[in-house]
């Protein structure tokens, strides 16, 4: 009888070619697939709640897959853990109902961008933090990233690359947290598409540059035309923090 099992897992993202595979390999996807066929010896899909691009990092990326495999759930994030590289860890892992999709079962998921604000990058966090040693107006940036909350056709925040039918998701909360030198942007949403956050933190660094005032955003919206926001910020500033479903 197959049964569905999830996983949490973490990454750091600095060497990998993103979560989901792809023809030229070295991507996370790859990496746990072959673990699982060296734990269960099944050729097998799993399915992530969504893709992180090269160098992005993921403290609460979530997959399902089915197996035949008889393994206690508890049992599985340890077996796991022995067959992959340092830089990916199972936190945890459970079986869930049939219906149960990484992806399409998932109501909000959150991600964080970091800012280093000092003088000199930290050599200890440089792959995980974005170094802007010139000062930020970080209370127009709060003001900022009120204007994205709620429903949008968000056209002007995705990469020209997308390949979704549609842009519209919706923005739950969008808030920013300051650690001394450090600047975190938190967002969280319904969904996003193809280099959308990176989009926001760029669009958001503009705003503190004074580049941009918080009263354009909805224009930028409106546009809906990826050439009115800011830059895409660089992709190891940007982590996965976590996924949520419904309680059952």
């Amino acid at each position: 009888m197959s049964r569905n099992i999830v996983m949490t897992v973490s990454y750091d993202g600095t060497t990998y070619s993103g979560f989901q595979s792809q023809p030229s390999g070295n991507t996370i996807q790859d990496i746990v697939e072959t673990a699982i066929h060296s734990l269960t010896g099944e050729q097998l899909r799993i399915i992530g709640s969504g893709r992180t691009d090269a160098g992005v990092h993921a403290r609460g990326q979530v997959f399902n897959f089915h197996t035949e495999s008889r393994i206690p759930q508890e049992r599985w994030a340890l077996a796991m853990n022995t067959r992959l590289p340092d830089d990916i860890v199972i936190l945890e892992a459970w079986e869930a109902p049939e219906a149960f999709h990484a992806r399409h079962s998932a109501k909000r998921k959150t991600y964080r961008y970091t800012i280093d604000r000092r003088k000199f990058p930290d050599v200890f966090s440089r792959m995980y933090a974005f170094h802007h040693p010139t000062p930020l107006q970080v209370g127009a940036m709060r003001e900022a990233l009120t204007h994205l909350i709620g429903e949008h056709d968000f056209t002007s925040f995705t990469s020209i690359q997308s390949t979704q039918p549609h842009h519209v998701r919706t923005i739950f909360e969008a808030w920013l947290e300051e650690d001394g030198p450090l600047l975190y942007l938190f967002v969280t949403g319904n969904g996003f598409l193809y280099n959308m956050v990176r989009i926001i933190a760029g669009t958001m660094m503009w705003v503190g540059e004074g580049k941009l005032a918080p009263a354009d955003i909805p224009a930028m919206l409106a546009a809906v035309d990826r050439t009115c926001a800011g830059p895409t910020a660089m992709a190891h500033g940007l982590m996965l923090w976590n996924v949520e479903y419904p309680a059952e």
